[in-house]
């Protein structure tokens, strides 16, 4: 075997153990071992257990999965587990149309390795683990595997990837640090918008950015659907509009959460832009097919606009004003509308 591609560190090959499970084990080597030159990021493996006893070893490992530990490829298992800091998953919660992550701490970790016995042996593992190498260096590594059960021999057989997100998961870390994100709805806070608005009143004050639009949109009769069918129902229409209002926007756009019922837009561009920009906006909240336990709850927003060309002393809060004022009278004009100018 190739040293570069990985080491047979284990014990079924030379054990004595069914050829189904030899051959099977041998086919997976051969698979996984080219990835560690195809793929600098990611790190194979394959694992192994007995049902009848918690130990996990490798039997397959990436040669550069031991230098990164800074161990030999027969010493992983246990670096790795001294190393673990703490161990995420990802879940898909449908009620709530979020994502929710489950994550057990390093005090939480002494009975870690047993639930990970069970976890794969229904066939898949699919995590995130955050690890501090021998050089105290944090790295993420996202686990993704599938198992096999041998019967016969009494073998569980987990063959995956360790893929390096270390930089991924940075940034997703720092963003909650700063609180960036609001957790219902997972767009930037409205403590974000200030920024992006000092950020962008600077660009066109040093002449980088020609003009700019700031929306200000709020759901209609919100109140009545949380009257008519609850404040549960009322957060997953939230959280569904979010997806919405995020699915529309291109690079340079900035959709989030301004208070309650209210989100704010930020687009590059003249106002006649950012008016075709806040009709698409309202378009897909308009088509959209929001439901609660089945049934169909009807949703519009009403959206006021404002450039940052239409004022002569350009700062946040006039800004804001007037694309507030423009919000208040798309509802006074029957709401589901794009109020862009003054009466």
């Amino acid at each position: 075997m190739d040293a570069k591609a990985g080491a047979y560190v284990g014990k079924i090959l030379h054990g004595d153990y069914s050829p189904a499970l030899k051959q099977r084990l041998r086919q997976a080597i051969a698979a996984l071992g080219p990835l560690t030159e195809l793929a600098p990021r990611v790190f194979p493996y394959i694992a192994a257990w007995r049902t009848d006893d918690p130990t996990i070893w490798y039997e397959f490992v990436g040669q550069r999965l031991a230098t990164l530990f800074r161990c030999q490829p027969a010493e992983l298992a246990a670096t790795f587990k001294r190393c673990l800091i703490d161990r995420r998953s990802y879940k898909y919660i449908a009620v709530e149309a979020a994502v929710r992550e489950e994550i057990i701490t390093r005090q939480q970790l002494g009975g870690y390795w047993s639930g990970l016995r069970k976890e794969a042996a229904s066939g898949m593992v699919e995590a995130v683990y955050k690890v501090a190498t021998p050089e105290e260096r944090i790295v993420w590594l996202k686990d993704w595997a599938v198992s096999e059960h041998f019967a016969r021999d009494g073998i569980y057989l987990s063959c995956g990837t360790l893929t390096d997100v270390t930089k991924e998961m940075d940034h997703k870390e720092l963003l909650e640090q700063i609180g960036y994100f609001d957790e219902l709805t997972k767009l930037p806070k409205r403590g974000i918008m200030h920024r992006l608005l000092d950020v962008n009143i600077g660009q066109v004050e040093r002449g980088h950015l020609s003009d700019f639009v700031f929306l200000m949109l709020d759901v209609d009769h919100f109140k009545t659907i949380n009257d008519t069918h609850g404040h549960q129902a009322g957060d997953h229409v939230l959280a569904a509009l979010a997806e919405a209002l995020a699915s529309m926007k291109r690079k340079e756009d900035e959709i989030g959460r301004y208070a309650g019922e209210e989100f704010y837009g930020i687009s590059h561009g003249s106002l006649e832009s950012g008016r075709r920009f806040a009709e698409r906006l309202r378009r897909s909240v308009e088509e959209s097919d929001f439901r609660w336990q089945g049934e169909r709850i009807p949703v519009t927003v009403s959206i006021g606009v404002a450039a940052a060309s239409e004022l002569e002393e350009l700062v946040p809060e006039k800004l804001v004003n007037v694309a507030d004022r423009r919000l208040y009278a798309a509802k006074r004009r029957g709401r589901n509308q794009v109020v862009w100018q003054d009466a």
